[in-house]
């Protein structure tokens, strides 16, 4: 192509001062007022060469071989030629010289030699312009994407509204709206036994913050570590009848870096899970990286077959809980224990929504089955709690404050205290929480009445709900789960009762339960007595009738539904007996220390106060 280039340039005077550049941007760019023989615009390059004596000759020629007779005489084809002039020979060594006829001016276009130079000029920018730039891509649309993932709550009616409620440390159980002067009942707290207005916690708080400031300053590797979190502690091992304790800044961290730290350092560990258990033990299984076999809820015999199909070898943890706050239900654990003990297992138990609230000193379920050896002061060896290897608990629930920790043996505990990033890198609690959380367990561990009050309280409610045919999900604890079944009918009920009512109960619903089981979460206190109760039933029937909610008898036309209106089933004991409830009081009576809490018990239980007799 080069070799006919330097040809061409040596015969043509236009291609020898015009430079490749050149001729490549006049054959690309376009007239649009003439017509190319082809059809379509001409090109540049194209109307120039027709002003040629050669190569105008040899164009008309072309259009004329190809049919385009019509267009050729158009734009100066064979007609604008003399007949007998011979035709040119091109690419030849004897140039012969063509004849032409004049051209009608609207036959042969003029392109100037402005328009060559403007060509070579638009060259000279581009090429000085660099490469061409790209098209931007189109980026990511993060608000559309926050948009789609809302409107999907919004739209299964799932999305979370929160209420400003302000607890009123003198006032409990009311609180007020962002109104101050705006009163409403709370009846759905987690501080079960309102121990975060008990006047010794306070007032050892108040003293602390004083003295050693608002803040840890830390990380317990930093300057967080103290007296304080020295004595929770020992308080918190001693409350377990274990070795060693670890606080946390919550048990939601504390669960997940546990699980997290020994599931991933625990050589080819395989966990195994209650389907039920809560969001902080399945975030930190993932966590772990470890395998993950989940076993049917409070189901000893599936639990067993996984087991069996695992070797004996690997190390196995079996993840679980004592009662479970959504349901109420509690766990199996002397079962769960001796099927570790079969399989070579750890077991791993939770007791959040127990501590301060089962056994004499508060420890939770597990202490509360064997409930007589501890309350006696009898030896604990080869109990329930004795045999369980880490427990897990709250200070933020029944101790009113905030924080959450381990128990178990000294080199598991420090295992996770060197190992756990959620333990390792977190700014350790502030003094005065940890001594307020402290003195709550030391106060519910000496003083049992206000977790048998709330348990007559919550009976008292539970029955008053069945006399109004209003559903509860059955179970053996504190929680009273009213069972609603839809989630927009559930968050209805909510608002009517706090906007029409000033009772505060919030709903329930997916993911903390499954679809279809939404529900009301009520949970009483100590401080919520005749009046109050009467108020919420009263309540309660206004919203179901209102609404159309389906009562037990509903349900139970319908065959039942998670324990409600099942025909033939027996009814739920609750985990407190009647002598448990009654244990001690004639004592304590005579020294004036419970002389409120017996004149309670004498008022609503008088089973319970004939078994004390």
């Amino acid at each position: 192509m080069e070799a006919l280039l330097r040809q061409s340039r040596s015969l043509c005077p236009f291609l020898n001062k015009t430079s490749p550049a050149t001729l490549r941007s006049l054959s690309t760019s376009t007239n649009v007022t003439h017509t190319a023989p082809g059809g379509g615009a001409m090109s540049n390059l194209q109307i120039i060469a027709r002003r040629c004596p050669v190569m105008g000759k040899a164009l008309s020629v072309q259009s004329a071989r190809s049919g385009h007779y019509a267009l050729a005489g158009a734009f100066g084809g064979t007609r604008a030629y003399h007949s007998k002039v011979p035709r040119a020979k091109l690419h030849t060594s004897r140039p012969e010289k063509a004849q032409a006829m004049d051209l009608p001016p609207s036959a042969a276009p003029y392109v100037p030699m402005s328009e060559v130079k403007r060509v070579e000029e638009q060259r000279d920018m581009n090429r000085n312009a660099g490469p061409p730039v790209p098209p931007k891509a189109e980026q990511f649309d993060y608000n559309g994407f926050y948009h789609n993932e809302l409107d999907k709550k919004h739209k299964d009616k799932s999305y979370r509204y929160f209420n400003n409620i302000n607890r009123l440390a003198q006032e409990f159980p009311q609180a007020h709206m962002s109104n101050t002067g705006e009163r409403v009942t709370v009846w759905c707290s987690n501080d079960y036994l309102g121990m975060g207005r008990n006047p010794q916690v306070l007032e050892n708080m108040h003293q602390t913050l004083n003295k050693y400031g608002a803040g840890a300053g830390g990380t317990r590797n930093i300057s967080g570590h103290n007296q304080h979190a020295v004595a929770l502690e020992s308080t918190v091992a001693k409350l377990h009848a274990k070795e060693a304790a670890l606080v946390f800044s919550s048990c939601y961290v504390a669960n997940d870096a546990t699980l997290a730290t020994l599931g991933s350092k625990l050589p080819n560990c395989v966990i195994l899970s209650d389907s039920s258990n809560h969001a902080s033990m399945i975030q930190g299984i993932r966590h772990s990286g470890a395998k993950k076999v989940v076993f049917a809820h409070n189901n000893v015999a599936d639990l067993e077959a996984k087991l069996a199909a695992l070797p004996a070898n690997v190390p196995k943890i079996i993840a679980f809980e004592s009662v479970y706050s959504m349901c109420g239900s509690i766990g199996p654990i002397a079962e769960i224990c001796d099927l570790a003990e079969k399989y070579g297992a750890i077991t791993f138990l939770d007791e959040v929504h127990a501590v301060g609230m089962y056994g004499p000193s508060g420890a939770g379920v597990a202490e509360h089955l064997d409930f007589e050896t501890y309350a006696s002061g009898r030896s604990t060896k080869g109990t329930v709690q004795d045999r369980v290897d880490i427990i897990t608990g709250t200070l933020g629930k029944a101790y009113g404050c905030v924080g959450g920790y381990i128990a178990g043996s000294a080199k598991m505990v420090d295992t996770i205290r060197s190992l756990a990033p959620g333990f390792i890198f977190t700014t350790s609690l502030p003094p005065a929480t940890m001594a307020g959380a402290k003195t709550a367990i030391d106060f519910q561990m000496s003083e049992p009445n206000d977790r048998r009050l709330q348990q007559l309280h919550t009976r008292q409610v539970q029955s008053k709900l069945a006399e109004r045919d209003i559903p509860v999900i059955p179970n053996p604890s504190h929680i009273i789960p009213v069972l609603v079944g839809s989630a927009e009918v559930a968050k209805r009920a909510s608002d009517l009762l706090l906007e029409k009512h000033k009772i505060y109960v919030q709903a329930i619903n997916y993911p903390t339960v499954p679809v279809g089981q939404e529900r009301l979460r009520i949970t009483p206190t100590p401080g919520h007595g005749q009046q109050y109760q009467h108020h919420l039933i009263e309540a309660l029937e206004s919203v179901w009738q209102e609404l159309d909610i389906k009562r037990t008898s509903d349900w139970a036309a319908m065959g039942g539904f998670v324990g409600v209106g099942v025909k033939g089933k027996e009814a739920v004991e609750p985990i407190w007996t009647d002598e448990q409830l009654a244990w001690g009081l004639i004592a304590e009576s005579k020294e004036v220390r419970s002389e409120r809490v017996f004149e309670r018990i004498e008022e609503v239980g008088p089973r319970a106060v004939a078994v004390a007799a």
